[in-house]
Parts: structure tokens; C-alpha cells; sequence
């Protein structure tokens, strides 16, 4: 193979991963103005639940305890650095884990880190955030849910966490965290650019019945729809 060769495929090949990402961009802000119904099932709304971006990743935000939930017994305070037990929500959201230990704002995101995340590459994780307050805005919207429409939010996110023998969620030791509230956890499932920290969100709101994107792998796609 001579040099005319080489280079005739090194630039078929650019053609085509370029071709790759142009079709991606184009879908990415295309499909998530097709939207995802909220289905009503008659029930009261009485529970909030908040829509979070830190404009990367979306968490999903609820009460820490009702009387249909616990999550400070999975999520023990103790794993959070303050120790606080008097938070009222949390925040969760699921995305790639070098993503989130390494790229807490777009500005630290890493070359490797990105091409990991985007092609299989690495394991996942879960994200938990406490919360005194929510505070609604352009980066937060809330909304009212049924009780068995958090029933159904609450095993969605639930599957999404791996476990140890003893069926506990398996904390990440890290100090990469946040602030002094938030703690990692191992996850199911690998991130990629179909399947990202915002496309679970999606996913999330779906199954609990609400207002959604068909499809989306940004924030955007998600907080359009709550405008």
C-alpha cells in the first residue's frame, strides 16, 4: 500500500467519523422535541419531585422520607462529609463514573475521559446529592406526582444501582465528590453517547409517567419539555 493509499483511507475514515458526528448533533437536537405524553392515572398529585442540571449532568430530586420511602436507609447521611441528617430531598442521577469523579464542570472534562465515556469504555455510577431546599429556576424545574407514580420513579432508580452480596448499594470511596453532601455509587449499566446522564433522567421521567423527550442525550431535550 503506498502513500497515496494510506492517506486516500485515513481520510475516508475522517469522512465517515465526521459524517458519525454530524448525524448525532443533527439527532441530538432533532428527536428531543418529539414529545413523551405525561400519562395522568387519575391519582392526586401530592408528592414533588424535582428536575436538577448542574449543566452537565440531570439528577433526579425527591424526598429524602415519606411514608412510601426511605432513602436514607440505602443512602446512609453517614456516606455524605457533613454528616447532616436533617436534609428534606435527593438528588440522583446515573451517568458514566470518569465522567462524574473527573468532569464536575465541562471546563475539567479530559480528551480520554470523554472518548471512554462515549464508546463503552468504562463503568458507571450513581450520584447522590442531599438537599435542604429546592429552589426552582431556569436549572430546576418541579413537579407534582401521584403516589403510584412515585412508586414506579423509586423502583426505576433503584435498579439502576449495582449491590453487594448482601443487596446494600456499594459506596465509591473517593473524595472526588462535590461538596460536603454528596457520595458515589456503583451502577448498572455502561454510558455512551446514545445512552447518557441525561437520556436515564429521560428515562426516569417516563417511567414515572411524566412529560419526557422521546429521546435525548442532553438537558436541553429534557427541560424543554417544562418550559
Amino acid at each position: 500500500m503506498n502513500v497515496k493509499m494510506i492517506l486516500m483511507l485515513t481520510l475516508k475514515v475522517l469522512g465517515i467519523i465526521l459524517g458519525i458526528v454530524v448525524i448525532y448533533v443533527i439527532l441530538g437536537l432533532l428527536i428531543p422535541f418529539i414529545p413523551v405524553s405525561a400519562k395522568d392515572d387519575g391519582q392526586k398529585k401530592e408528592i414533588p419531585v424535582y428536575i436538577y442540571t448542574n449543566g452537565v449532568h440531570t439528577d433526579i430530586v425527591m424526598p429524602v422520607k415519606n411514608d412510601l420511602h426511605d432513602w436514607s436507609l440505602a443512602i446512609p447521611f453517614a456516606n455524605v462529609k457533613s454528616k447532616r441528617t436533617d436534609y428534606k430531598y435527593i438528588g440522583i442521577g446515573w451517568g458514566d463514573k470518569g465522567f462524574y469523579l473527573d468532569t464536575p464542570t465541562w471546563a475539567d472534562l479530559k480528551f480520554s475521559t470523554a472518548v471512554k465515556a462515549a464508546f463503552w469504555l468504562s463503568d458507571s455510577a450513581m450520584h447522590c446529592t442531599y438537599y435542604q431546599t429546592m429552589t426552582e429556576g431556569d436549572d430546576c424545574k418541579m413537579i407534582m406526582i401521584s403516589r403510584d407514580q412515585y412508586k414506579k420513579l423509586v423502583v426505576f432508580v433503584e435498579k439502576k444501582f449495582d449491590r453487594d452480596q448482601n443487596g446494600n448499594f456499594m459506596l465509591i470511596p473517593t473524595n472526588a465528590v462535590y461538596g460536603d453532601n454528596d457520595a458515589f455509587y456503583d451502577a448498572k449499566g455502561t454510558y455512551s453517547f446514545l445512552y447518557t446522564c441525561n437520556t436515564w433522567s429521560n428515562d426516569a421521567l417516563k417511567a414515572a409517567g411524566q412529560k419526557a423527550a422521546l429521546w435525548t442525550p442532553t438537558d436541553f431535550g429534557i427541560f424543554q419539555h417544562y418550559k
